[in-house]
C-alpha cells in the first residue's frame, strides 16, 4: 500500500520509518518542501521519497496527517483527498499547547468536515512518538495498542492491517464521534502506552 505523508514532524516521520520497513512505499512532505526532507528520506532508505503535500496526497492510496490541527488551513486542495483513506493523527491543540474548545464535536468529525468524501479514521494521536519508535514488537501476542475511530469500517479494517504491519495491536474504540471523543487529549487513554489487555479494562 502507498502512503502519503503530510507532516514529517515526530509522528509522521515516525511512522514513515515505520510503514517504509514493513514493505510500504511512503512519500513525505512538510511545510518547508522536499528539499529538508532529505535526511529522513536518507535514513528511510529506497523505499521513501520526499515530495510537496500535494504530491503526497496523489501518491497516497492512503494519507496521514500529521500537522498541528491548528494549520488545517494549509492542506492540499479538498478535491484530493476524495476517495482515500485519510489517517489524521492530529489533536486539537492551540499555538500555546492548551486543548481547543470544540463545542459539541471531536477534532476528527471537524476533520471529516473540512474533507468531504475522504474515508477518515483516527489513529496514532494517543501515542507519543517516542513510544511509536521504540514499542513496535511484531509477532507479539501483547503489543502496545494504536486506537482507530471512524465511520468506515472498511476504512478501520484496512488501517488495522497497517498497524499489524509495524509491530502494533489496534482497538476500534467506535465512531468519529465517540470514538474520537474516547481519544481526545484529556482521556483516560490518552498519551498512555498500554497492551491489548490493559485498554479492554480501560475501555469496558
Amino acid at each position: 500500500m502507498k502512503i502519503g505523508i503530510v507532516g514529517a514532524g515526530h509522528i509522521g516521520g515516525t511512522a514513515a520509518k515505520l510503514f517504509a520497513r514493513a514493505g510500504h512505499p511512503v512519500a513525505v512532505s512538510n511545510s518547508r518542501g522536499p528539499a529538508s526532507l532529505a535526511p529522513l528520506v536518507a535514513s528511510i532508505g529506497s523505499n521513501a521519497k520526499a515530495v510537496t503535500s500535494e504530491d503526497a496526497v496523489k501518491f497516497g492510496d492512503t494519507v496521514l496527517l500529521a500537522i498541528p490541527y491548528r494549520k488545517m488551513d494549509q492542506l492540499p486542495a479538498v478535491g484530493l483527498f476524495a476517495g482515500k483513506i485519510v489517517i489524521d493523527a492530529m489533536n486539537p491543540y492551540s499555538a500555546v499547547g492548551r486543548v481547543m474548545d470544540l463545542g459539541d464535536s471531536t477534532s476528527s468529525e471537524e476533520v471529516a468536515k473540512r474533507l468531504p468524501g475522504a474515508r477518515l479514521v483516527k489513529a496514532f494521536n494517543t501515542m507519543g512518538w517516542n513510544t511509536l519508535a521504540s514499542g513496535s514488537r511484531p509477532g507479539y501476542e501483547d503489543r502496545l495498542v494504536v486506537f482507530i475511530a471512524g465511520d468506515d469500517a472498511a476504512a478501520k479494517s484496512t488501517i488495522a492491517k497497517l498497524i499489524d504491519d509495524i509491530g502494533f495491536a489496534s482497538i476500534d474504540t467506535g465512531s468519529l464521534r465517540d470514538g474520537g471523543r474516547r481519544q481526545q487529549p484529556g482521556s483516560p487513554i490518552y498519551g498512555r502506552p498500554m497492551t491489548a489487555r490493559e485498554a479492554k479494562k480501560i475501555l469496558g
